[in-house]
């Protein structure tokens, strides 16, 4: 945003606030703010915050007198050092006190329905601190959003699966041309609706024959040997799966192809492939709606969309033999097992450990090398360098696991590769 407009703006909230000097003490403390005034004090303290000022509202909801910045109590006159405050919001601030050119822009992005829940929230705090930059990203699924960058129609696009060296090729430039940066940990958890049925366990081998459709009833041998004292009924088992190019079923089919040799050698391992048996439906939201609708269903869904929607999802034998739930604490001990994830090294599903989640998966986005306006650029690099560092909040609070360390460092640096304007973005 250019100086000169946040002077205006800055100028005209200025004066379309009451001076609350003119009030008596009682109301300075607890007159509550007008429509305007809740707009500058917001707007504000983003600002003081950016630049290391000082709140200085202790707990009250409104400030006496006017709004603190640096220490210094503001009224409506000194709005020179307000606009110095907006101004350390828009270009950024290092925590030194240095202030950056996050760029400005409005973003677009496509691919995995994995992240959209993280990546939703996250865009949208990123643009309440940065007003410059905003986001629209379409969850399209991770097939969707490789398409969508081959052809050069987004800013950034999105899959849970790197793309491989053919995908590559496709891109404009190729290989060199684009760089790929994970962003987030997740787990893809058994979801079922079966009536009566509050706690049920499963291992590999049989969920894989259920998607094979060796097993089609609920009662069958050899779920129940692993249930115990459960009453299953006889009912039909329906197979739900996604019907669209998925990075979720990538992961998904990965985990039955590491459990099953018939698995591996009649269906693989693909974003898409041909199902045996079931009933497919688009994203993870359609699958979440088709097994929470139809009685007797299985699924798999990204954790987040679980919680959301309060499936009931399946104990699942985890390398260890034990039987775990999908959860950020077994994502996070999954991926303590990959310490050297590259595009090319990937996969974390049926990893060792007690308590690690079988179908664990990191999320990734495609960025191009090169952005010709340097605003854009800026700002897709900015973007996502905050989603991986202090963005990550926004992941851990929907049910995602926050990246490794080591796995963080590989983002920041692939991000040291992305120009804008013909010249790095980070150094």
């Amino acid at each position: 945003m250019p100086v000169s407009t946040l002077l205006q703006h800055i100028a005209e909230l200025g004066q379309r606030l009451p001076d609350q000097r003119a009030l008596p003490p009682e109301q300075l403390i607890e007159a509550p703010f007008t429509r305007d005034q809740a707009q500058f004090h917001a707007v504000t303290t983003r600002a003081k915050r950016k630049a290391g000022g000082s709140v200085g509202c202790g707990a009250r909801s409104s400030c006496r007198g006017g709004l603190m910045f640096a220490g210094r109590r503001l009224r409506r006159a000194p709005l020179v050092g307000i606009a110095a405050a907006m101004f350390a919001a828009a270009c950024g601030n290092t925590g030194t006190g240095s202030p950056v050119d996050v760029g400005s822009g409005s973003l677009t992005g496509a691919g995995a329905t994995f992240p959209a829940p993280f990546y939703t929230k996250a865009f949208f705090d990123y643009a309440a601190k940065y007003p410059q930059v905003t986001v629209n990203y379409q969850a399209i699924g991770s097939g969707g959003g490789i398409s969508a960058f081959q052809k050069g129609t987004v800013d950034f696009g999105a899959s849970d699966v790197p793309m491989s060296a053919a995908d590559q090729a496709k891109v404009p430039g190729g290989a060199a041309a684009m760089v790929q940066v994970p962003t987030t940990l997740g787990v893809i958890a058994v979801t079922y609706n079966l009536s009566g049925v509050s706690k049920l366990q499963l291992d590999g081998p049989t969920l894989a024959n259920i998607y094979l459709g060796h097993i089609s009833k609920w009662n069958d041998p050899a779920i129940a040997a692993l249930n115990s004292g459960v009453t299953l009924p006889s009912s039909a088992i329906q197979v739900v799966h996604r019907a669209d190019s998925s990075g979720t079923t990538y992961h998904f089919t990965d985990y039955l192809a590491k459990v099953s040799d018939e698995w591996k050698s009649k269906v693989g391992v693909a974003k898409a492939v041909s199902w045996p048996v079931g009933i497919g439906s688009a994203q993870n939201a359609g699958v979440a709606q088709s097994v929470t609708s139809t009685a007797g269903a299985i699924g798999y869904n990204e954790l987040a969309y679980v919680v959301q929607a309060n499936m009931s999802q399946a104990y699942l034998k985890n390398a260890d033999g034990n039987f775990v739930q999908a959860s950020v604490a077994g994502a996070t001990a999954a991926a303590s097992h990959n310490t050297s994830v590259s595009p090319t090294n990937f996969s974390i599903t049926n990893e060792p450990g007690a308590t690690s989640y079988p179908i664990t998966a990191f999320s990734w986005v495609f960025l191009y090398t090169a952005y010709t306006d340097p605003a854009k650029g800026r700002a897709v690099v900015y973007l996502f360098k905050w989603l991986v560092t202090d963005g990550q909040s926004d992941g851990t609070s929907l049910q995602y696991a926050a990246l490794p360390t080591a796995v963080q460092n590989l983002a920041l640096t692939s991000l040291k590769t992305v120009q804008a304007g013909g010249k790095a973005v980070l150094t």
